[in-house]
């Protein structure tokens, strides 16, 4: 029967964990595996390979963010219909909302080849890193349409009860990033093109596998005959619009942190901001991976409106929050100089500048795991509107207020100092959102 699943077990610690711990352990994979795409670059191309990457990152960053909005928006709304006992009506949203990521990332390719050298030109790079960004940039974007349904379908393989497919296909297509990495770059001499297609065909094991999944008829969620509602995509569009926001903002504020880097620092500060990111990406990736894995159930709980298992369930996401935290923090200061010698040796300037920073940085490890876990929690609400502003607020507003006043009043430790002031505010936002809306949801 369809009503016997894992949603109707109680609400432990242990039955949250086993929900979880697959798609906290693919979040941490995928983002390990990035690294490894820095790793490869700096190491067999140099230091101006892997600033171009970040300085491709707000344009990969828009690819994520519509990807994002769809994948978690969508997910909100088809769950919550699921728990209301709708599963024909969810199946064919389902069916019609990946339909609609095929569209947007044909549109998003052509898109951004019509713009690509223009921008980069603008932004006066030397030649060496002009061409990289163009090599890597041109590669990525063969592949938005398998990336944006790899990011879709890693949501819905976990709705379906089945993360751990889902953490096999990350962990797959990783190993196949990996090695493409040293094959394409080194063996075949496609340099950082060879990087952006290794990481393309590294994300599209989970697109294809995915594909195949949901055309069997006997899986909690499959393709049916679309019918395309506009509230439906209103609806996952508004509570997506959250983690659209954040991606979105991401490479907005991945901009401004270049800018300010080059103007201080040069492109050697470049290459110390993506060392820092990766390390922060690979700790955030726990609280990522965490309410993705829960927001499945907080979205079920709600629609069937059982207040005491959603009350329960979010109570110990908290905890399990807060033991992230001191762990992430004590772990990236106590690493900082293993973490940043991976990437390059004490003798190259990026270095001195990479460790400074990311011991600063490591400060907001301590707030943003509770941030990204109230972020989540309201768009499971179906609450798109309070995810975004918490989201915005973050990822934006905020950060952009600390990066222009700190670096002005403190350096180049204004800029490291950003994130973590930044984060700091955004907690005290979201502790107020969570405050004011906590009968609504928990009635209590």
């Amino acid at each position: 029967m369809e009503d016997q699943n894992v949603y109707a077990k109680p609400v432990t610690l242990k039955n949250i964990f086993k929900f979880a711990i697959p798609t906290i352990a693919m979040s941490v994979f995928m983002s390990f595996y990035t690294m490894v795409d820095g790793l490869f670059v700096s190491n067999l191309i140099g230091a101006s390979a892997l600033s171009a990457i970040n300085l491709t990152a707000p344009v990969i960053q828009l690819v994520t963010a519509i990807s994002t909005m769809l994948a978690t928006g969508g997910s909100a709304v088809i769950m919550k219909k699921m728990g209301e006992q709708k599963q024909k009506e969810a199946r064919e949203d389902f069916t019609c909302l990946i339909l609609i990521n095929v569209v947007a990332g044909a549109a998003m390719c052509g898109l951004g080849y019509l713009v690509m050298e223009r921008m980069f030109a603008g932004m006066q790079l030397s030649a060496d890193v002009a061409g990289y960004c163009v090599d890597y940039l041109s590669r990525y974007l063969l592949f938005v349409i398998p990336i944006l349904l790899m990011n879709n379908f890693t949501l819905y393989l976990i709705a379906s009860e089945k993360a751990t497919l889902s953490l096999i296909c990350s962990v797959s297509g990783g190993v196949l990033n990996m090695i493409l990495d040293y094959v394409l770059i080194a063996g075949r001499g496609m340099g950082i093109g060879g990087a952006a297609v290794a990481t393309g065909l590294g994300y599209s094991v989970t697109a294809v596998v995915g594909f195949f999944v949901f055309l069997q008829k006997k899986n909690l969620l499959h393709f049916q005959k679309p019918v395309f509602r506009f509230a439906v995509l209103t609806q996952a569009a508004t509570n997506g619009c959250s983690e659209m926001a954040t991606a979105l903002v991401t490479g907005i504020v991945t901009m401004m942190f270049n800018w300010t880097m080059l103007s201080y620092v040069g492109e050697d500060g470049v290459a110390a901001v993506t060392i820092i990111m990766y390390v922060l990406m690979f700790a955030s990736s726990l609280y990522t991976g965490y309410s993705y894995g829960v927001a499945p159930m907080i979205s079920y709980h709600y629609g069937a409106e059982n207040h005491k298992k959603l009350k329960k369930l979010v109570c110990l996401s908290l905890k399990v929050i807060a033991v992230f935290a001191v762990l992430t923090a004590a772990a990236s200061f106590l690493l900082t100089e293993p973490l940043v010698r991976v990437f390059v040796s004490p003798e190259n300037p990026v270095y001195g500048l990479a460790v400074s920073g990311n011991r600063i940085c490591t400060i907001a490890l301590l707030f943003l795991g509770f941030n990204i876990f109230t972020s989540g929690m309201f768009t499971a609400l179906s609450n798109g509107m309070i995810s975004a502003v918490l989201a915005f607020s973050r990822s934006f507003v905020l950060m952009m207020i600390a990066m222009l006043v700190l670096p002005a009043l403190l350096g180049v430790n204004g800029i490291w100092l950003a994130t973590p002031a930044a984060e700091l505010l955004a907690l005290c936002l979201s502790g107020c959102m969570f405050l004011k809306y906590r009968r609504q949801y928990f009635l209590t």
